[in-house]
């Protein structure tokens, strides 16, 4: 699924050759994000930035999916090819790499949380939808003079000094594709892989109502570098240890249906206590996927997975299927997210963050 880095890049490590491309290029891709006006004015800002630095501190959110790595990896990738010192980090402690996610190319550019900079030079976020998901980066990352932000979540409060933000793309990665652009880094296939995971994890392989005719140029043109979507694919969703099979069967006997929660649209939830994952072997990392089996009911609008931390935090996945915003349902709970699939954290017992959760539901 992966290839030798391009050597197209190499050459460009120079401040005027990052900078200058700026005059030269096209507009933005089909579907790409910006184009005119300010936003486009704040792609200028970031990659002037970006010529001007030479080191960069990449961070993703903590608890990495596809989409938030995939975009580190990929612009990492990327900014290595132009000469820059780089690095990528979360802040987690220890960090995990979801096994669905081992596949990925440039995991060498991962470094722990402790080996970032006190006072990086230049700091790039990556599908972090609010400040607490820096985790052990956070003063870290708002040390820095300058602090990228580049999401497409709807309720990113828009911090950091340089903000690419855009709720109409699918993903992340459709951002970094275009800085990749802007930053003249031809496509290959180690870019191709990371981007192409981002898109397919968070348009749900496609089937998402954020999916665009864009979405599908964009796998296409990705395609179109000789990766194995077939095998991405089923490194995504369709590998999984046994351990895991034995954890969603108890969370799925242990699932509550509640026609009446959302309005009368109905609710379905359950929780995985930390001891089945230690039972079993399993990491918190691994049933991350559980949310898309228990929200399939069609009884229920909405669909909740609880899953417990080792100090007992319990972080909450949510989806709804078209009727209800449970963006700000869980920014009630101190999340946020998209519409139509968000998430929080709460350091109550399961019945307290259950009743709350009902509450936000009935508030809308």
């Amino acid at each position: 699924m992966t290839a030798e880095p391009a050597q197209a890049g190499q050459g460009a490590s120079s401040t005027d050759t990052v900078e200058g491309a700026l005059a030269v290029l096209p507009g933005p891709r089909s579907g790409s994000p910006g184009g005119s006006g300010r936003f486009e004015s704040e792609w200028q800002r970031v990659i002037a930035a970006i010529g001007q630095a030479s080191s960069i501190d990449l961070i993703c959110h903590i608890n990495p999916d596809g989409d938030a790595l995939g975009s580190a990896l990929a612009a990492g990738i990327a900014l290595r090819s132009l000469g820059r010192e780089v690095r990528v980090s979360f802040g987690d402690d220890p960090q995990v790499i979801p096994e669905s996610l081992s596949f990925l190319p440039g995991q060498e550019l991962i470094v722990p949380a402790s080996s970032v900079p006190d006072t990086p030079e230049l700091v790039i976020c990556f599908d972090v939808a609010a400040e607490s998901r820096l985790g052990l980066l956070h003063d870290k990352a708002f040390a820095a003079p300058t602090l990228v932000v580049v999401d497409h979540h709807a309720s990113n409060p828009g911090f950091g000094t340089h903000r690419l933000i855009d709720p109409g793309a699918p993903a992340t990665a459709v951002l970094v594709d275009e800085l990749l652009r802007r930053l003249r880094v031809p496509l290959d296939q180690d870019l191709a892989t990371c981007l192409y995971t981002g898109v397919a994890t968070d348009t749900g392989s496609f089937k998402y109502a954020g999916t665009t005719p864009a979405t599908h140029e964009l796998a296409g043109r990705l395609l179109a570098t000789g990766i194995r979507q077939d095998l991405i694919s089923r490194q995504l969703w369709e590998t999984c240890s046994f351990g895991y099979l034995k954890v969603l069967a108890a969370a799925l006997d242990r699932a509550v249906y509640e026609p009446e929660a959302a309005g009368g649209r109905g609710l379905v939830w359950t929780w995985v206590p930390y001891q089945d994952l230690v039972l079993f072997g399993v990491t918190v990392e691994e049933i991350e996927g559980l949310i898309d089996v228990l929200r399939r009911p069609a009884e229920a609008e909405v669909a909740l997975v609880l899953k417990q931390d080792p100090d007992g935090t319990l972080r909450g996945s949510c989806r709804a299927k078209g009727a209800v915003d449970v963006a700000a349902v869980c920014a009630e709970l101190g999340g946020g997210g998209h519409q139509f699939a968000a998430g929080f954290s709460a350091r109550e017992d399961v019945p307290a963050t259950i009743a709350r959760f009902r509450a936000a539901l009935a508030s809308l």
